[in-house]
């Protein structure tokens, strides 16, 4: 298995990438803190600095989220899609496309939770309508932002005792 809090990045095809990371904390947790608004607001993805300012989600199929980041320095960054398919804990499909797009189309995101020994593996497939929306996403930092982000999150599964050293 692999060690907590390493972030790996792999693309599979010309327009794929899939995220893997695993966190100590059970797998309830990790789908309840990618789907509930106020979880998401104190970690979402980001490079630091950035506030997830709205958070909206309509968490059923057919339902739609929106998420609006903010910094002080910097133009307001929003995103929304359509939840595809929601299977608690362990799986979340949705589409995701950027209200000012910086990369081409539409991203189809499929979220899947494995839990094994108190420790979830978190695995994310971007899906992108092309190689070239895949090849921008990867040259935009996201591994990195995403990281931090991911960084947030392990501290609030601290802070409430998740894991397998309680």
């Amino acid at each position: 298995m692999k060690n907590a809090d390493t972030l790996q990045v792999t693309t599979p095809s010309d327009r794929e990438i899939v995220v893997t990371r695993v966190f100590d904390a059970p797998r309830r947790l990790v789908f309840d803190a990618h789907t509930r608004c106020d979880l998401l607001k104190k970690w979402l993805f980001g490079p630091d600095g950035w506030e997830l300012a709205v958070c909206e989600m309509d968490l059923q199929p057919g339902g739609r989220y929106r998420y609006v980041w903010r910094h002080p320095k910097k133009k307001e960054m929003a995103t929304g899609g359509v939840i595809r398919e929601i299977v608690p804990p362990e799986r979340l499909v949705t589409t995701e496309q950027f209200e000012e797009p910086w990369y081409p189309g539409e991203a189809l995101n499929t979220m899947v939770l494995v839990e094994q020994g108190g420790k979830t593996t978190y695995t994310l497939t971007m899906l992108f309508e092309s190689r070239e929306g895949r090849d921008v996403a990867l040259k935009s930092g996201m591994e990195q932002g995403m990281e931090m982000g991911f960084a947030r999150l392990d501290k609030i599964f601290a802070a409430l005792g998740a894991g397998s050293e309680k």
